[in-house]
């Protein structure tokens, strides 16, 4: 699965909601780190098709109440939603923690 771009607040509660492991990357086209990581991020959207989890992005200036709403201050900053519930996060460019982060949604 490749990384898909939300585009509405509705489509966002749409997609956290669907019962399945939901990555999203909340970034900013100006954002340096953001850029850097995101061939990362797209990376591991490729290598686990087989998991059943979705990955998307959430552009902060295209969707600043959906930003808002879930507390990002800060990007790129990754959530892992499952049922509507954020269920982990990581703040920052951290290839590693990203591994580390989907790891332990896809494991729990």
């Amino acid at each position: 699965m490749t990384v898909t771009a939300v585009k509405s607040a509705e489509e966002f509660a749409t997609l956290i909601n669907s019962g399945k492991t939901v990555f999203v990357d909340f970034w900013a086209t100006w954002c340096g780190p953001c850029r850097m990581i995101s061939p990362v991020f797209e990376r591991f959207s490729s290598q686990l098709t087989d998991s059943g989890a979705e990955f998307y992005k959430v552009d902060v200036d295209e969707l600043p109440d959906v930003a808002q709403e879930w507390g990002i201050r800060a990007m790129p900053t990754f959530v892992a939603f499952k049922n509507g519930q954020k269920t982990g996060d990581l703040v920052g460019a951290n290839p590693a923690g990203l591994q580390s982060l989907i790891v332990k949604q896809l494991t729990a």
